[in-house]
């Protein structure tokens, strides 16, 4: 039995018959998505114009002609549809649609490569009755006797039609310096003008044409009225406009009603589910080795669902840092945004690529992964220890020499003890660096690096040792070492290497537990309101641009066994320098505390006072009030 056409099917669809409507869904769904497609370039935009044409063909069932050739009508809408899309959003989105494109088809051959940009335009420059009969020849493929009996003419006269199209799109082409002939410009609509729709656009679509809209997002119903008056311009069917000024008239209620449900019907519908790892680069902005290079770290979202909305993790590997919850995970789909915690006010923002296979953001671009690389375990004492046979293994403190530095007192607020006492290196201004190395029995080996007055601890790094030369550099190219080790196997001397220049740089061996007791002695407790040592915690805020940024910040005060006290202060948000620094300066006459940080030019003076610390942070000329409040 053959199967109904067109018309019929749309009538049995304005009877009542919703399985009449998907079978037309299905039977056009490849051919208006693949002429928004060609057309806009970004495949969530031929999404969303899909639906809208399929919204246009529900309400407008009733309406048309019994002698509309429905595949050209589509045709014919979802290009005037997408035109009017491109007119919205092109400039905005055109850099996202190029990177989506390159992501999602693989080049095609010469001749379509040629064609394929112009052809709606040329399409749109045919009359309605040249127009159907490419579609219906060359886009649908049918067989001549089919497209003759669907443009109801005799075959002769269907062919001379289709050869007069045809006619005219190569003078087109011509005009614009593509020499193609006319069988060419047929094979290659032919073979390439239509593509496979997505699977989650043809299984949600339906539902939502069925509903004549009652389902779509506010953005589709608001484009699909927006391709009603463009149709109406046009000058499509009579009936057609007719059908344009229902619509439009009946829209202001519509619309209040359709508010109420579309955006869950619909997005849950066509949203693919994002839960899972994403892997990507981050970049960090800070100098890196080479001259112009900027640091990053590669990065694994885990994002998984709680109560119906997303959450997510971060592991930025090559700082060694595991487990940071993202503050915010806003997903709309192909909409998506990002706000990463450390760092809460760096939101990365942008589309999930159909399919959701990567998201593409600003600055950020992730693809989906079910092997993510695994997060190194920060080193273990045990592993560092030194041991017979490794010429390396072993925990080692030095620093870089800083010509015109701004730390003048030299390691004296590291309080490295007698072990640098005298040697030249002392004297310069210089920046500590701890360093702890741990040898595989294979021969590779794990390195950390530390940065005690930036408060970045435990970065990971690439460690290699050939004949005494050491080569050591972070993994997120914020540095490298190369030195030589000397005939004792205590010392390692040579040169760091950050934005393409070299200083002066040397680590001699240490003993990690002599430098880790002091820390292991504080004592954190209190009994009353006036005593100092604890945990504060405090906040300050700033103005960037029109945002209020607030920068949490914890300060431990402890007090070691001599009565004499220890401060350290740690910066929050800052992914990768977060960890602890310590004062170099504490003075506390009570209530009065006065503490300084040299290295970064920071002082806070504060007063004791019902429990909390208040005073005022001073840096660089300028300061702000800033209270801690003891933790319980």
């Amino acid at each position: 039995m053959p199967e109904p056409d067109d018309i019929t099917l749309l009538n049995q669809y304005a009877g009542g018959d919703d399985s009449a409507f998907t079978t037309l869904f299905e039977r056009h769904v490849h051919l208006v998505y693949s002429a928004a497609l060609r057309q806009a370039r970004n495949p969530s935009q031929a999404e969303e114009v899909t639906q809208a044409v399929f919204i246009l063909l529900a309400r407008k069932a009733k309406s048309l002609s019994s002698k509309t050739v429905l595949s050209g009508w589509l045709y014919q809408a979802a290009r005037l549809t997408t035109a009017s899309l491109i007119k919205r959003e092109i400039r905005r989105q055109r850099r996202e649609q190029e990177v989506y494109m390159q992501t999602l088809t693989e080049p095609g051959p010469a001749l379509w490569e040629q064609i394929s940009p112009l052809l709606e335009e040329a399409m749109g420059r045919l009359g309605e009755a040249d127009r159907n009969a490419i579609v219906l020849r060359y886009f649908e493929n049918r067989t001549p006797q089919e497209a003759a009996a669907a443009l109801q003419l005799n075959e002769a006269t269907a062919r001379k039609r289709v050869s007069r199209a045809l006619e005219k799109l190569r003078t087109f082409f011509a005009q614009r310096g593509v020499m193609l002939s006319a069988a060419n410009i047929a094979g290659t609509i032919s073979g390439h003008s239509v593509q496979a729709a997505p699977a989650a656009l043809a299984n949600a679509a339906t539902t939502v044409m069925i509903a004549k809209g009652a389902a779509a997002s506010t953005s589709t119903l608001t484009l699909a009225n927006g391709a009603l008056k463009v149709m109406a311009l046009s000058k499509l069917k009579t009936t057609v406009i007719t059908a344009a000024a229902v619509l439009l008239t009946a829209g202001g209620t519509g619309l209040v009603a359709y508010k109420s449900n579309i955006i869950h019907a619909l997005r849950a519908a066509l949203s693919p589910d994002i839960q899972g790892a994403w892997e990507g680069t981050m970049p960090l902005g800070g100098i890196g080795v080479k001259e112009g290079q900027s640091t990053d770290t590669r990065v694994v979202v885990n994002v998984s669902k709680v109560a119906g909305n997303y959450v997510a993790t971060i592991d930025a590997l090559d700082l060694g840092r595991t487990n940071l919850p993202v503050a915010k995970v806003v997903y709309n789909y192909p909409d998506i945004r990002l706000s990463f915690h450390p760092r809460r006010n760096v939101v990365y923002q942008g589309k999930v690529i159909p399919g959701a296979t990567g998201m593409v953001l600003n600055g950020l671009t992730l693809r989906r992964t079910g092997a993510p690389v695994p997060s190194a375990a920060p080193l273990d004492e045990s592993e560092f220890a030194p041991r017979a046979g490794s010429a390396l293994q072993g925990y080692w403190q030095g620093g870089i020499v800083l010509d015109g530095g701004r730390y003048p007192d030299g390691l004296g607020d590291r309080q490295l003890g007698n072990n640098w006492k005298g040697d030249p290196m002392a004297a310069a201004s210089l920046l500590p660096l701890d360093l702890k190395i741990a040898e595989a029995a294979d021969g590779t080996f794990r390195a950390e690096l530390d940065s005690p007055l930036q408060g970045a601890d435990g970065q990971p790094a690439s460690l290699t040792y050939d004949q005494g030369t050491v080569n050591l550099e972070i993994e997120s190219k914020a540095g490298k070492f190369q030195g030589v080790l000397d005939r004792a196997g205590d010392e390692l001397r040579g040169s760091w290497t950050q934005g393409g220049r070299s200083l002066p740089a040397s680590f001699k061996r240490a003993d990690y537990q002599a430098e880790a007791g002091p820390a292991a002695a504080e004592d954190f407790s209190f009994t009353s309101a006036s005593d100092l040592p604890g945990h504060w915690q405090g906040a300050w805020s700033a103005a960037a641009g029109a945002i209020n940024v607030t920068i949490p910040l914890t300060l431990d005060i402890g007090k070691l066994p001599d009565g004499s006290y220890r401060a350290a202060l740690a910066n929050l948000e800052q992914l990768g320098n977060e960890s602890p620094i310590p004062a170099s300066v504490f003075e506390y006459l009570p209530p009065k505390l006065h503490l300084e940080w040299k290295w970064a030019g920071g002082i806070y003076d504060g007063t004791l006072e019902n429990g909390k610390l208040v005073g005022i942070w001073k840096q660089g000329g300028g300061g702000f009030p800033l209270v801690f409040e003891r933790e319980n």
